[in-house]
């Protein structure tokens, strides 16, 4: 049971090796099935999650994909968040062509290098480069202080 964000959770896995072989996925090793019992605002949900995965029983455990599976939420959060919140990119109007996969690639370079340069908060981050355009060219290489 873990507590957090105004709510209680319990989650049980359960993992199968079972189906490996039985259908024509391509590494598939074992399936999962995911249940969170979440009780919120006085009221007890539950919510089923299946997944499938290649890793083998004998490197991943039911323990090991569990917390996989929760070790997943960190890259929603230091990726997709910045992405969707910081850069906006849920509102952008460029649907043609492959610009929208050329501008998600140019995000996800500018995120790493921030990142790559100590920072934490990206938010700042962006907005320090936008008033800052000098150091952000030295942090390129292009431009030397």
């Amino acid at each position: 049971m873990n507590k957090g964000h105004g709510r209680r959770e319990h989650r049980q896995l359960q993992v199968s090796t079972r189906l490996a072989g039985q259908f024509d996925w391509p590494g598939l090793q074992q399936v999962c099935c995911l249940t969170r019992t979440v009780h919120r605002q006085g009221k007890w949900t539950t919510e089923i999650a299946y997944a499938i995965t290649s890793a083998p029983r004998s490197l991943a455990g039911a323990q090991h994909l569990l917390a996989w599976w929760r070790g997943h939420w960190g890259v929603e959060n230091r990726s997709h968040y910045v992405r969707d919140v910081t850069l906006q990119e849920d509102d952008c109007r460029i649907r043609g062509g492959h610009a929208p996969q050329n501008l998600a690639a140019l995000r996800n370079a500018a995120i790493a290098f921030l990142r790559l340069h100590g920072y934490t908060n990206l938010a700042a981050a962006f907005r320090a480069c936008a008033w800052k355009t000098q150091r952000l060219l030295a942090m390129l290489g292009i431009f030397k202080k």
